[in-house]
Parts: structure tokens; C-alpha cells; sequence
């Protein structure tokens, strides 16, 4: 049997059971377990020794897991965060399909690229978050973030504008990448957004996937919005994770069977 994990502060069964239901469509003989660790560089130096095939990583460890790998695949370089491990033999190679999510989300939901769009947070979400609106042809974007090293730089990097608070901004598109309104957060009921930024946006993309209809997605519906969930991230997400870590690619019948299990917790 082959063994797939998931690394982050707060496991979802998301992930487990998106993966463990194509092991079964497709005959793999395959699992896939989710993990909180308690020491990241013990957990990945596990990833090699125990011949682990795929590691996911999730907040917050995105960031810190690259000095711990051997090799970075340039959408992990480009971007300075990873998601995904696959280890082949003892040698660990990083991904990022955080990005290609957000870029197939923009695209499939047709938002147009001259919007303004304010992206809150600053964290390994952000960077492939902003990167693909970069890459989309975006070019009025701001990165809202308390802490000005981050979020400067992350705004600069990719030739936006950085701002430490919201202050009453409004834009035609409104991207949520903090853990706000994440299930079991110390925040899981607030609202990542005010109001009347809600109420000024076109769209509402929220990139917390559990629960699927956080408050910021809500509020979004309630107010008539066109909304992008994180759960739809999460899909995209999972799926290039699973080709990455078994070289098959399930038809879309399959995955969104997958899917609907999933959902279905």
C-alpha cells in the first residue's frame, strides 16, 4: 500500500476523503491520512525515511516547508510557497497547484481583468494568489496585510499596492486569503470583509475551503454577489495533487464524484 498525507494546524477530512474515493474509483491501492504536526521538519524528514509518495501542505506551513525539501518545481519557486510534495526515492520535489486553482477559477468565472481587486493577507496563499492575478493581466490590485514587510514585498514583487488596513476600500473584486471565517479558528464566525465592501464588490472570492460557506460567502449570497468558494480551490487543488502524486488523471465524471463525496461530510 502507498501512502499519501496532508500537513496542516487544523486537518480537514476534505482532502482525505477527495482522494481516498478516487483511490477506490480507480483501484488504487493507495490511502491518504491527515496530520497535525507537532515538529514540521520530524514530520517532512518522516515524509522521506517512511517512503511516504505525497505530502500536502497547508497553512501555515507553506512557507517554512521549502528549506526542508530537495528540489523546487518552478511553481513553487516562482512564488516561494509550496502545497505539494512528491517523493521519489528519498528526494523530495516541491509544487504549488494552489496557483493553477486560482488561474482556472478566474478564467472559468470569467472576471474581467481590468476589475480592482483587493486581496487580504500576505501569507503562501497570497503569493499564489497575487501571482496568478499578476499572471491573468491584472493590474489594479491591492494586498491589504498588518504586517508591512510581508505585504510591501509581496506587493511590490508582483507591481502592486500594498496597504496596512482596509480603511473603507471597496473594489469590483474582493479575494479573502487570511484564515478568517476558517472552521475552528478562533475567528471562524466573523466576516473577513465589512459590509460595505461586500456590498460594493462584483465578486466575492473566499479561499477558505471549510467550511464552504464561510460567513464572507454567505454575507456574498445573501447581497446577490457573484461568489468563488474555497472548496472550488480545493478541488482544482486536489485534483493536480493526485495526478502529481500517481501519474493518472481521472476523468471529470470521477472527480466529480470525488467531489460530491467530499461535500457530503
Amino acid at each position: 500500500m502507498t501512502l499519501c498525507i496532508s500537513l496542516s494546524a487544523r486537518p480537514s477530512n476534505n482532502g482525505t476523503r477527495f482522494h481516498n474515493h478516487l483511490y477506490d474509483q480507480l483501484d488504487l491501492n493507495w490511502i491518504y491520512k491527515a496530520f497535525a504536526p507537532t515538529d514540521l521538519a520530524q514530520a517532512i524528514a518522516g515524509v522521506r525515511g517512511l517512503g511516504i509518495r505525497g505530502c500536502a501542505v497547508s497553512m501555515p506551513y507553506k512557507e517554512d516547508v521549502m528549506a526542508l525539501v530537495d528540489e523546487l518545481d518552478p511553481s513553487a519557486k516562482a512564488i516561494d510557497s509550496v502545497n505539494t510534495i512528491v517523493n521519489t526515492g528519498g528526494h523530495l520535489k516541491a509544487y504549488n497547484t494552489d496557483y493553477t486553482a486560482i488561474e482556472q477559477l478566474l478564467q472559468s468565472n470569467a472576471v474581467p481583468t481590468d476589475y480592482s481587486v483587493l486581496v487580504q493577507g500576505a501569507g503562501g496563499m497570497a503569493k499564489a494568489t497575487v501571482a496568478a492575478l499578476r499572471d491573468a493581466g491584472f493590474k489594479d490590485v491591492t494586498v491589504i496585510a498588518r504586517n508591512e514587510n510581508t505585504g510591501r514585498a509581496l506587493a511590490e514583487q508582483y507591481g502592486f499596492q500594498w496597504r496596512s488596513a482596509l480603511d473603507g476600500g471597496t473594489a469590483d473584486l474582493i479575494i479573502n486569503v487570511t484564515p478568517v471565517g476558517m472552521a475552528g479558528g478562533p475567528e471562524a464566525d466573523s466576516l473577513s470583509f465589512p459590509e460595505d465592501a461586500i456590498a460594493a464588490a462584483k465578486v466575492v472570492f473566499d479561499v477558505v475551503a471549510l467550511p464552504a460557506e464561510t460567513p464572507l460567502i454567505r454575507a456574498a449570497r445573501a447581497a446577490g454577489k457573484q461568489v468563488i468558494t474555497g472548496a472550488e480551490v480545493a478541488t482544482i487543488q486536489a485534483l493536480e495533487q493526485f495526478v502529481l502524486y500517481t501519474g493518472v488523471r481521472p476523468t471529470d465524471e470521477q472527480v466529480r464524484a470525488a467531489e460530491d463525496f467530499m461535500r457530503a461530510q
